[in-house]
């Protein structure tokens, strides 16, 4: 399956890195300098630009790099994005699509679409919830806007989904509350990271780095 099993004192480390190599070396990139970050926070794709000679090697290459992220899962966010760049499915290629991803940002309202699911379930299982859901949002704008019913004239222009919250919030079934980006581990998976940050959130992940082989290691 191309992941090999390294076993010492604190438990298994998982690897890929034979494999990891073998997509490279498919890919003529075994040569390139490597970057601190899998994605460029400032990049921006769009459908122009000619298409790649070989739309073949550019769907093998992002499957690869798909089963790739079984021991990295840390290049998840830049691996959707080779299928969503351009299209829903995997059809229109240019040479801009290998070059990184636009960023992305999810809103309150997105993760509020799950919370009421989660305690609606609760209750059909007779297991009410008697508190408020806790939702954390790095935006201060996002956070005042859910519990403040006066719209302002900047806001007028706003989704129908943050009604939705604000009577979320009212009823007391949902709290918004304000957390620095610097602890929203979570982003690692839906946007392009400075390389602090990103570096930081890999390690809560348990990415590491293939430990020394020992004598008589395999």
């Amino acid at each position: 399956m191309g992941v090999s099993v390294t076993r010492n004192t604190s438990g298994m480390f998982l690897s890929q890195q034979k494999y990891a190599t073998e997509v490279l070396e498919r890919a003529g990139m075994l040569t390139c300098n490597p970057c601190r970050t899998p994605v460029d926070t400032d990049s921006k794709l769009a459908a122009a630009g000619d298409p790649v000679s070989d739309p073949t090697l550019y769907r093998r290459l992002a499957g690869a790099l798909q089963y790739l992220t079984f021991t990295r899962p840390d290049i998840s966010y830049a691996v959707q994005q080779l299928y969503s760049s351009t299209t829903s499915s995997l059809v229109a290629y240019s040479d801009a699509d290998w070059a990184g991803c636009p960023t992305t940002r999810r809103s309150t309202s997105g993760y509020l679409a799950e919370t009421c699911w989660l305690r609606n379930l609760l209750r059909e299982l007779h297991t009410p919830l008697s508190i408020a859901t806790i939702v954390y949002c790095d935006n201060v704008s996002a956070v005042y806007l859910s519990s403040n019913p006066v719209q302002h004239q900047r806001t007028k222009h706003i989704e129908i989904d943050i009604h939705f919250v604000r009577d979320l919030v009212t009823t007391g079934h949902i709290r918004v509350l304000h957390v620095p980006s610097r602890y929203q581990y979570a982003d690692i998976f839906t946007k392009g990271l400075p390389t602090a940050l990103f570096d930081e959130f890999r390690d809560s992940l348990s990415v590491r780095s293939s430990p020394a082989q020992t004598a008589g290691g395999c």
